[in-house]
């Protein structure tokens, strides 16, 4: 498909391609929540000790590595995410050792995204981060090309539905066009002078309607705006996820994209939605940091109460995300000991304000942190 054809299914086909608008007065309060949330985490963070630092820093790393690849149906194994990261960034990793060359090769592009954002994007780089996903030059049974952008005279089409039956949901220029629609994008990420939210959403979208790759293209695509929008941390760290945001809401993820590409160049409607996802991924990581600055808080407060290894274990269980109310016999369960045992635990830790009775009685009797 061409860009010579009367009518412009896609937003590459129209004459003013790639000259995207956006209505800056509606941008303009969710830029400002953005902003005003990014500065809450960074403080929030400046309160945690390095160690608690170091834990979030790897938690939203190998979130962010982890869901990239599942919303393209690809699934990491976690503990070798975890600790290959750890590893990578010297951090003490209580989870499994295990070792894995390729999750090794995604996280040296996640690294290079992360320490190197403010270095120029080059064709080799985008070509390195390909390489990483595709080792072995094949996309399933399929031989791709590989670290160089896509070849051949057949559309690149994105289509679902059984064989015979397929949709096609989009169909990106022509492979012909790519290096010189790639050229355009390059020197607009490296020359352009926008807030780093803006040049996020606006290069992940330019990225995968271009779509340069044979495959892989919605994973670096992600990891392109991760890189700018690493530019808004002063030491390059991320602790929030933003992929694993979009991939809670993959359907209306996809949906928006086919919209957008066959739409007009005002995207104001997809910067609202990637603005979105953006604020709830901050906000998410700042529930999570503000309830580990209350759980060190808590540990501080009881640092000199004597408790037992079985009680150690449920309280921090119950400050890491515990699913539904603690029971007496929950409690005897994940300790492996006898129901009155687990009362005596119970009534221990009331007794010394550790924790507190829910009032709830007979079988619905439960118990919670202290406020």
């Amino acid at each position: 498909m061409r860009k010579t054809q009367r009518h412009s299914a896609y937003i590459w086909q129209r004459k003013d391609w790639p000259d995207f608008s956006w209505d800056a007065e509606a941008l303009l309060e969710p830029m400002s929540r953005l902003s005003r949330l990014h500065g809450l985490l960074n403080g929030r963070m400046s309160m945690l000790g390095f160690n608690e630092k170091c834990r979030s820093l790897l938690s939203a790393m190998t979130q962010e590595l982890i869901s990239s690849s599942e919303i393209e149906g690809v699934l990491l194994n976690p503990n070798s995410v975890r600790s290959s990261i750890a590893r990578r960034l010297g951090i003490e990793n209580d989870g499994l050792l295990v070792e894995d060359h390729y999750v090794e090769g995604l996280v040296d592009v996640m690294l290079d995204v992360v320490r190197n954002c403010r270095e120029p994007l080059t064709d080799e780089r985008l070509f390195g981060w390909h390489a990483a996903l595709f080792p072995l030059g094949r996309s399933g049974m399929h031989r791709i090309t590989v670290a160089d952008w896509r070849k051949g005279e057949d559309p690149m089409q994105v289509v679902s539905g059984a064989f015979g039956h397929e949709k096609v949901h989009y169909e990106a220029p022509a492979s012909a066009d790519v290096p010189a629609e790639m050229s355009r994008l390059i020197s607009w990420c490296n020359k352009a002078d926008l807030s780093p939210y803006i040049m996020a959403a606006v290069a992940h979208l330019w990225f995968v309607t271009v779509h340069p790759f044979d495959d892989g293209n919605g994973r670096i695509s992600r990891t392109l705006a991760d890189m700018l929008l690493a530019r808004l941390d002063v030491d390059s760290a991320r602790y929030y996820s933003m992929s694993a945001e979009i991939n809670r809401n993959k359907k209306a993820y996809y949906e928006i994209l086919e919209r957008t590409q066959k739409g007009d160049l005002d995207i104001t409607e997809w910067l609202l939605w990637f603005f979105d996802c953006l604020e709830n991924a901050i906000k998410r990581a700042s529930y999570i940091i503000e309830r580990t600055l209350e759980k060190s808080a808590y540990w501080d407060r009881f640092r000199e109460v004597d408790i037992n290894e079985r009680q150690r274990k449920v309280i921090n269980r119950l400050w890491n995300g515990f699913e539904g109310k603690l029971t007496s016999s929950k409690w005897a369960k994940m300790c492996s000991c006898s129901q009155d045992t687990a009362l005596r635990d119970i009534n221990d830790l009331i007794a010394k304000g550790m924790l507190r009775n829910s009032q709830e009685h007979g079988r619905s009797a439960n118990y919670l942190l202290p406020e």
